[in-house]
């Protein structure tokens, strides 16, 4: 952290990657892998990298420009969005989709997330008539979104969809405006459940890591969005609790900061979540206590309980969600 008046020094980049022939769009990586990363580019492709060797291993050919990417949990399987509005879910290591069907219908950005370990996925894009849209997608059955698109409204910002493993919910940040509403999924379904407005536009949103949340104050997320590019807002997402003991209800295991396997394992068809980090010990201020990659939380109450609210806080000002409660367990 640079003090006021001292000069930001640069970082020198570990590597440097050529290969893209046009503009580079996106840069991703495993989730589950050491040193493997995911670009794309204006020659409609993407290629998968290992940083260390610093050459392209795969090449994913696209029919346009790709606008939306994600891994699966365990980096093996991706799916993405382009501008000739199809889906693609790609066997990485096969060099071929494993499906191809039709998205969005609009002809303006779609975006996609993987829900972290399940096989669903999220989408975000426009209709026709350029209403922005939400969509649920089975991955054993992708040829159309579960109950078909959800109409969210009718501005005209691309939503960048985020995703939160540990409450099960999904974050929609609208770029231009500056709004964040998010949904809690459940039963196969995304349950509307409050939203951060801000008359700041904001460019790009880019979420914390779940290990980095403070878990003293019940934060469950916490984003960081870019206003008029001149300055970073953080914007903390709270379930306002007063309990002074660690709620494990709101916080199971994370990922931590191991990877699941190197590259050259990955290459030869490894697969596997990395290991996960109880919040527990975080909060006692002891070291993070590793455990199974396969660990799962114990059943509990819905995420955020009935008459709770989430606050997203900003730097100066606290913004309040809506106090429509959670539909679980109803």
């Amino acid at each position: 952290r640079a003090e006021e008046g001292e000069e930001v020094k640069d970082v020198a980049p570990v590597s440097k990657l050529t290969g893209h022939s046009r503009k580079v769009g996106h840069v991703l990586f495993n989730p589950a892998a050491d040193g493997i990363l995911a670009t794309s580019s204006g020659d409609y492709t993407m290629k998968i990298w290992d940083v260390e060797a610093g050459s392209p291993k795969l090449t994913l050919k696209h029919g346009d420009i790709v606008q939306g990417v994600s891994w699966s949990a365990n980096g093996s399987l991706m799916v993405t969005t382009s501008r000739d509005k199809k889906l693609r879910i790609w066997d990485v290591r096969q060099e071929k989709p494993a499906h191809v069907g039709s998205g969005h219908a609009g002809a303006k950005n779609s975006r996609v997330t993987w829900m972290g370990e399940h096989d669903r996925i999220a989408t975000t894009g426009f209709s026709k008539m350029s209403d922005r849209q939400l969509g649920l997608w089975d991955l054993r059955k992708p040829a159309e979104p579960m109950d078909g698109f959800e109409r969210l409204d009718s501005i005209s910002g691309v939503c960048m969809p985020f995703w939160d493993d540990g409450t099960q919910c999904l974050y929609l940040a609208g770029k231009g405006d500056g709004n964040i509403r998010y949904f809690e999924y459940q039963n196969d379904k995304f349950e509307f459940l409050s939203e951060y407005k801000s008359s700041e536009p904001q460019r790009g949103v880019a979420f914390l890591p779940k290990r980095g949340v403070n878990v003293h104050e019940n934060e469950v997320m916490r984003a960081f969005k870019t206003v008029n590019d001149s300055y970073i807002e953080p914007i903390s997402f709270i379930v306002p609790r007063r309990a002074e003991v660690f709620q494990d209800d709101i916080y199971p295991p994370a990922v931590g900061l191991k990877p699941a396997m190197s590259a050259s394992e990955w290459f030869g068809g490894k697969e596997g979540v990395p290991p996960k980090i109880d919040l527990a010990a975080i909060f006692a201020g002891e070291e993070p206590t590793e455990i199974a990659s396969d660990s799962k939380p114990p059943a509990r109450e819905p995420t955020l309980p009935h008459q709770e609210s989430t606050i997203a806080r900003t730097g100066t000002r606290t913004h309040l969600g809506a106090q429509r409660p959670p539909t679980l367990n109803e």
